[in-house]
């Protein structure tokens, strides 16, 4: 713990990042008193940080059961797949009258940095280049608030994306995305760009879809 920056913060970052990643999976107990003691906190900050998180729904805080990761619903996917959506494609069009070379060099050296990841088979680390690129497309936009709305509504994304990655062609399928995004910025053309986001965040909201559908599935057989 970084004593100088709030803990609560440091811990909501913490735990946040094991539950997207899945290394605390849906259902799995939060235990506020272990956390405490492994990071030699008071029991204060960690109940703050939870509470964080069970406001966006990745904790779920029931009285008598204990805290416990949220299970990956299937409505909470869908309504973070039209929330980000909406504001990703409005962060295109917008970024699209501010681009320069430097931008799209800056853009494309992330493409690389993303490649480099999934070529190595480091999954968590092409996720983590995944949303540097998109969070630099908000940058471009000059919206800064933006990308913490879009941070905060992808969380469920995020946990079906850890699930996805490994399977064979979705991360590759992701770079050509990404390319033509790039494309459609340097385009000049704001509806060009909106158009290749949507595809984009539409065809990966699909694989998680069907991904999803598979987990139920195999839990209705088991």
């Amino acid at each position: 713990m970084d004593r100088k920056r709030p803990l609560r913060d440091q811990i909501y970052e913490l735990v946040r990042n094991l539950i997207l990643t899945g290394k605390i999976g849906p259902g799995d107990v939060v235990d506020e008193k272990l956390i405490a003691a492994q990071l030699k906190v008071s029991r204060t900050p960690v109940r703050e940080a939870v509470k964080k998180l069970s406001d966006e729904h990745l904790i779920d805080v029931v009285a008598q059961s204990g805290t416990r990761a949220a299970l990956i619903d299937r409505h909470e996917v869908e309504q973070a797949f039209i929330i980000r959506r909406a504001l990703e494609m409005e962060s295109a069009a917008q970024a699209v009258k501010n681009m320069t070379t430097v931008h799209a060099d800056t853009l494309a050296d992330i493409l690389m940095a993303h490649a480099r990841a999934i070529e190595h088979k480091d999954y968590i680390l092409a996720i983590a280049t995944d949303d540097k690129f998109h969070r630099t497309i908000s940058e471009i936009s000059n919206l800064p608030r933006l990308w913490r709305a879009i941070e905060i509504s992808k969380a469920q994304l995020d946990r079906c994306r850890h699930m996805m990655l490994p399977r064979a062609g979705e991360a590759e399928a992701t770079l050509e995305h990404h390319r033509e995004i790039i494309r459609a910025l340097n385009s000049g053309d704001a509806e060009k760009a909106r158009t290749a986001m949507a595809n984009h965040l539409e065809r990966s909201f699909a694989n998680a879809a069907k991904v999803l559908d598979a987990e139920a599935l195999k839990s209705t057989r088991g």
